[in-house]
Formats: structure tokens, C-alpha cells, sequence
């Protein structure tokens, strides 16, 4: 049997999973978490250090279960890794990691993006990397580095991308895969490559960038250090990989013109994939991103709502579970405990609405200072509107991602679902109420790490193409559709929803001064 490994190295922890190449069954995975570090509000970070002990700790895993299945290492023909996107893992000369990473959700280089913008021109930097610089994304982060911890920065030769450090880590091979490079705010993403212009703008050493690469082509192989850590052979292909977003397009399908993708991780995603750069043009600055895709000459525009499951996640962490709901359901995770108590509460929640800009708001405020809440809170609510308004305020959150992306002109057949939060059968019908879409889920149950595989087999010669990938292995199995009677009472809804944060715009950007 010919398998295939992918490595997806998410915000909460690694996932490493084993596929037969033949149909992309499932023959093996682990899961290993690592702490996330938030040092002051705003903020966000991890140690790279973490990131790479529990990948092997999952790889380890993984074939410890492929090989009670009859799956040897010899088996495993290419592996591939996804990965968060935007974290800068700076190295010295000596390759070693500086300082911890600061991730995707960290909101504090806000003045950095002003300043960024300012030198390079708003209307020149979007015509040089398609998008505007916005906190979330690397090259702030660096330019807060070098501003803030300038000794720090003076011993910088490398910045990576995390996957692409996990990737050097496995092979010995510094580089840096084009559709999560898209999102450094430095790739000229028309063009593939590094923008001359606006490193030379900011004062940024191209040095400092290593080569792109391509996702779906061999970037290096495993050393024999790590064959000796892992299990795996020596000498075993790994592809270049791809951003998490653009391998949970790949393990979906959504690798072809009039398919989009709704993605509840951490962050809430919708993603259309396209057959050409297209910008929004529909403000002064893009409110959706514009990147490269995992598929060759491809690209995808992505909305972004910050807070999807890393809401649910809040309440589970601080609001708790109920005694009488873990004395009832002991079988069932917390998520799932959550999700039955929301059950209880009726669509809107009887007034109630959740914002869930916990760590500020990209799509479409483009905001850091942004914050959440319940509104319309009243002492006839109970635990159970509080949860369902979340899931309901997420939801809420990617309509405003859906229909910027929608008014672009892409002509949309389906819209698939993946991630943690579209595994809830209410959330996905709360989305496709919301939403007004019918939801097709795929037989793609581990996520990015599935794209990730099937970029691998590409890169070993296993299949001509991402899309003849996709075509052997991707299958619907599911649809959840919209009852056109909530999709009218959501519509109201979301009319409160969307004026809320005009209305307390100012005041959470003079919280955001307190704190």
C-alpha cells in the first residue's frame, strides 16, 4: 500500500495523519497540543520549540498506528505540511530560534502597519502584494521586532514561516512555500515572487526572505537525524506544503473555479478559489485577502473572522460546562456539551447577539482594536442563549466574510464546510441558515493535514495534479440545507448585527486605550 503523511501545525497543536494514496482513506493520526502565550492583551506568541517536539511526538504516533494496520514507513511515499499562517520564527547565524514566534492572532503591531503603509503608499501596496498591511500578517511583526528588541533583530539572518520551520526542522532545507508566503504582506502575489519594491520601501533585507518554493513540488527530503527521531526513512520526499487555509481547500476539493470553502478553526474562514488575482475594490482598502493558492497558477480570495472557534473555546475555558450536562452526557467532548446546551435556546437567541472580536477583527472592520461581547443581554437569558449566540455571532461574522466575496463577480456553485466547528451538525445548520447556501461536508475528516498528504502525492509523482488529487480522493457524503424560514429571520437579525460595530466603534478603541 502507497501512503502518504501530512503534518498540519495548527494554533492549539499538531496534527500528523497517514492516507492510502489510492482514495485518501484515513489509516492513522495524532493529535499532540502546545500552550499559547498571551504576555500582555493583544498579544500572541508560541515557542517554535514546542511546535517541533510534538510534531515528532505526532509523527511517532502516527506510525506506531500505521504499523499495527500493516502500514510501514516504507510505505509513506511523500509527506506534506500546513500550517497557521503569518508567525514570524526569526533564526541567528546558527539557524537557532531568537525568541518565541509571534502568531497570526497577535494584534500588536497596529503602528507598524500605519508606518508600512505610509512609506510604500496605500494604493502602491496593494498593487505590489494585493493586499494592505494588517496586524495579523509577518511583515508588521518584523518591523515591531526591529523596532521594539532591536539587538534581538540585529542577530536576525532567517525569518520563517512556522510550517516552513517544521519543514527545515524535517530536511535541512530553508525555504519558503508561495501560498503561505502570499501572506506575508513582502510577496508580490500576482507575480510569485518577492516584492524588490516594498522590502527596499521598508528597509527590509531581502537576505533576511529565503527562496519560494512551490506547494506542490519536492522542497527537500528527511534527514537521517530525523529518520532516527521519527521512524520515517531517510531520504523521504516532502513537498512544500501549503498555508492552512489553502491545504483545507486542497483536502476539500475546492481546487477549481465555483467552489468556496466555509472553515471554522480557531479562525473563521471563507474562501473562494480563482482563476485570477482579483482585488476588492470595493472601499478604499481590500476588506478580503487575496493570496496564492496550494494549486499552481491559482489564487483565492479569503475572508477572515478572528474569533470562530477561539470563541467556543473562551466559553468552554471560562463560563465552564454545566454539572448536570457532564453527569448526562459523560461520553461526549466539551464542544459537543456546549453545542447540545445551545440547542436548547431558539434561533436569535431571544434578542441576544455575540461579537466575537476577541482578538481584534479582520474582515471586514480590518480592526485590532476591536472587541466582543454579548449585546442584548437580559436577566431572562440563561447559559444556553449565551452559547447558541456565539455560534449564532460567528456565523454572523463569516456572512460579512461571504458577501464581500460574493459581490467580487465569482459565480459560486457550492460552498463546502471543514474544520472543528462544521463537525456540530447545529452550528453548520446555523451557517447555512445564516448564510442562505446549502452546505456540502467531504470525506475530508482531518482537515488541512488531508491537503497536505495529497500535495505530497503530487510531489512523489503519485498523481499528475492537485486537481487529479482531489478527483481520486474527495467526495461529498453530506448537505445541510437552509430552512427558508430562519434564513428570513436571520436576515433581520444580521441587520442588528452589522450595525453594532459602527455603533461601538469608538468606544472599544478608548477600552482599547485603558488596557
Amino acid at each position: 500500500m502507497e501512503a502518504l503523511l501530512g503534518i498540519d501545525l495548527g494554533t492549539t497543536g499538531v496534527k500528523a495523519a497517514i492516507f492510502a494514496a489510492v482514495d485518501g482513506r484515513p489509516l492513522a493520526s495524532a493529535f499532540v497540543d502546545y500552550p499559547l502565550f498571551h504576555p500582555r492583551p493583544g498579544w500572541a506568541e508560541q515557542n517554535p520549540a514546542d511546535w517541533w517536539q510534538a510534531t515528532l511526538k505526532a509523527i511517532r504516533s502516527c506510525l506506531e498506528q500505521g504499523a499495527r494496520v500493516g502500514v510501514q514507513p516504507s510505505a509513506v511515499r511523500g509527506i506534506g505540511l500546513s500550517g497557521q499562517m503569518h508567525g514570524i520564527v526569526l533564526l541567528d547565524e546558527a539557524a537557532q530560534v531568537i525568541r518565541p514566534c509571534i502568531i497570526w492572532a497577535d494584534q500588536r503591531s497596529e503602528p507598524q502597519c500605519r508606518w508600512m503603509t505610509g512609506q510604500v503608499g496605500a494604493a502602491r501596496l496593494i498593487e505590489l502584494v494585493s493586499n494592505p498591511a494588517l496586524p495579523g500578517f509577518s511583515a508588521p511583526k518584523i518591523l515591531w521586532v526591529r523596532e521594539h528588541e532591536p539587538e534581538l533583530f540585529a542577530r536576525v539572518r532567517t525569518v520563517l514561516l512556522p510550517k516552513d520551520y517544521i519543514r527545515y526542522r524535517l530536511t535541512g532545507r530553508m525555504a519558503m512555500e508561495i501560498s503561505d508566503a502570499a501572506g506575508t504582506c513582502l510577496l508580490n502575489v500576482a507575480e510569485g515572487n518577492w516584492s524588490s519594491a516594498v522590502l527596499e520601501a521598508i528597509g527590509l533585507d531581502p537576505a533576511l526572505l529565503p527562496p519560494v518554493v512551490p506547494a506542490d513540488a519536492v522542497a527537500g527530503t528527511i534527514t537521517e537525524e530525523v529518520a532516527a527521531l521519527t521512524g520515517l526513512l531517510a531520504g523521504t520526499p516532502v513537498a512544500g506544503g501549503g498555508a492552512d487555509n489553502a491545504c483545507g481547500a486542497v483536502g476539500n476539493g475546492v481546487v477549481r473555479p465555483g467552489l468556496a470553502l466555509v472553515s471554522i478553526g480557531t479562525s473563521g474562514v471563507v474562501l473562494a478559489h480563482a482563476e485570477a488575482p482579483h482585488v476588492d475594490r470595493s472601499g478604499p482598502t481590500p476588506r478580503i485577502h487575496t493570496f496564492n493558492h496550494a494549486v499552481p497558477r491559482a489564487w483565492y480570495l479569503m475572508g477572515v473572522t478572528q474569533g470562530a472557534g477561539l470563541s467556543l473555546r473562551w466559553v468552554r475555558d471560562y463560563l465552564g460546562l454545566p454539572e448536570r450536562a457532564l453527569e448526562r452526557w459523560t461520553d461526549l467532548d466539551a464542544y459537543e456539551l456546549l453545542t447540545r446546551e445551545a440547542e436548547g435556546a431558539p434561533p436569535g437567541c431571544a434578542g441576544l447577539l455575540f461579537l466575537p472580536y476577541l482578538q481584534g477583527e479582520r474582515t471586514p472592520h480590518l480592526d485590532a482594536y476591536a472587541r466582543g461581547g454579548w449585546i442584548g443581554l437580559t436577566a431572562a437569558h440563561d447559559r444556553r442563549h449565551l452559547i447558541r449566540a456565539v455560534l449564532e455571532g460567528v456565523a454572523f461574522s463569516l456572512k460579512d466574510c461571504f458577501t464581500i466575496i460574493t459581490a467580487q463577480g465569482l459565480q459560486l456553485e457550492q460552498v463546502r464546510a471543514t474544520g472543528g466547528g462544521a463537525k456540530s451538525p447545529l452550528w453548520r445548520q446555523i451557517i447555512a441558515d445564516i448564510l442562505g447556501v446549502e452546505l456540502a461536508v467531504t470525506n475530508a475528516s482531518e482537515g488541512p493535514a488531508f491537503g497536505a498528504a495529497l500535495l505530497a502525492g503530487v510531489a512523489a509523482g503519485l498523481y499528475p495534479s492537485v486537481e487529479a488529487a482531489c478527483e481520486a480522493t474527495v467526495r461529498v457524503v453530506e448537505n445541510t440545507a437552509p430552512r427558508p424560514e430562519l434564513v428570513t429571520l436571520y436576515a433581520r437579525f444580521y441587520e442588528q448585527y452589522r450595525a453594532l460595530y459602527p455603533a461601538l466603534r469608538t468606544v472599544f478603541h478608548a477600552l482599547a486605550g485603558l488596557s
